[in-house]
Order: C-alpha cells, then structure tokens, then sequence
C-alpha cells in the first residue's frame, strides 16, 4: 500500500451557519474520501462530519483528538495510520487548522516522512478582520493570546504599540475577557493609535469598529462574550 494523505479541512466560524454558504463542494468532496479525522474534541469532529456525511458513514471515520494537550512525542503514532496509506483530515473547531489552532506539527512531521499535505480554501477570522479593519495588509504579526497579568499585558500591549508603526498587529481574546481587554488597552494606549475591533465575523450581527484610542474612549461599546479579534494601526 503507498503513502496515504493528510487534508486540511476549514470549518465554520460559528456552529449555527450553513456549509453550504462558506465551505466549498471540494471540501465535502474530501470529507468523503476519509478514513479517519483528527479533531480538537470528539464533540465538534462528530458535529464536523454530520455536515456531510450519513449516521452510517460517520461510524466508519475514527477520531483521534489533537488539540493543545497532544504530546510532541504522540504525534509519531497519530501519522502511522497515514504511512500505511490511509487519508485523514485535521479539523479545528472553527476556522482553519494550523492558523491560532493546532495541526502544525503534525502537517510538519507528514512533510518529513514524504507525506502528502493538502488545504482547503475556507473562512479565517485573522484574514477576514485585517481586510475588514481598514488597516494595511502588506505587513503585519498576529500574536495569538496576551498575557492575562495585568502587568505582563500592559508591557505587551506597549510594545505591540510600538511595532504598530511598521506592520499592522493582530491578536485575539477569550470571548469572556474581551471586554477587559477594551479597558486595558483604553488605559495603556495613546490617544492616536488605531484599534479595529472585529466580532461575530461571518455572523448576520457581525460588527467592525475602527476607532483612534481618542475616539474609543468615547463611546459605550458593548462586547457581550463574542469571539474577538483584536486589529492595532498607528495610524
């Protein structure tokens, strides 16, 4: 049996949309050409898979989790269904795998034992803020997580500040800690600087705000829990 395949599968950004209106057919294609599927949780690769596939056909797909508890040393053993040949996907919770979420290392690892890898076009919050902002797209950094000390966050945010001068600075929160993100960041930030706020992309109550600091300070902006990601310019 020759060497198997390893797919990138996008997902959705919010559980409730339609696959239809943001996965392409090649992407339902591939779905059923799996003979197994790694997933960040067993919950979300089986709600995944009932987007396009029968009761019946989705017993027959094993699930291995992959998510920030893997063990570099276990990624050996979740490839060797793919030395021997099979084709598995990696799907992460929402979005695209490998960007803010795990499957690096193991896409890596299928690079160094001649294992083909192959992606998808699919929706990514960090690509849809940067071109929603208003902000340059020629250069820029995305951060993942900040430190959740005060402290630690302010000099963060202070040098991301500063590094805004160059290349637009992205990053995103814990939907219940974003709202204490706009209140460090109105604390710390000068008054110019450019900050974007982008929630529920994709979403009909989809909202993206860009704002001097000035400006921020000024009005009553709600941030209920949603998914955020967070857009610096300095202008």
């Amino acid at each position: 049996m020759g060497v198997g395949k390893l797919f990138l599968l996008p997902n959705l950004l919010d559980e409730s949309l339609e696959a239809d209106a943001f996965l392409p057919p090649s992407v339902g294609r591939a779905v059923l050409l799996l003979q197994g599927l790694f997933a960040e949780s067993e919950k979300s690769a089986r709600r995944y898979l009932r987007r396009f596939l029968s009761h019946d056909q989705m017993t027959k797909i094993p699930l291995r989790l992959l998510n920030e508890h893997t063990k570099k040393e276990e990624l050996e053993s979740l490839l060797e269904p793919l030395r021997k040949g099979e084709i598995w996907g990696i799907v992460s919770d929402c979005g695209l795998p490998c960007i803010a979420d795990p499957g690096s290392d193991l896409v890596l690892l299928s690079h160094q034992n001649g294992i083909p890898v192959e992606t998808f076009s699919g929706p990514s919050s960090i690509v849809m803020a940067l071109q929603l902002s208003g902000f340059s797209g020629q250069r820029f950094a995305f951060h993942g997580y900040l430190p959740r000390e005060e402290e630690d966050l302010q000099i963060r945010l202070k040098k991301i500040e500063e590094d805004a001068k160059v290349a637009t600075q992205l990053w995103i929160e814990a939907p219940y800690r974003s709202l204490k993100m706009l209140e460090t960041l109105k604390k710390v930030l000068l008054p110019k600087t450019k900050l974007c706020i982008a929630t529920d992309l994709t979403l009909p109550h989809q909202r993206v705000v860009t704002l001097s600091m000035k400006e921020w300070k000024t009005i009553d902006f709600t941030l209920a829990k949603a998914p955020c990601i967070f857009l610096l310019s300095a202008g």
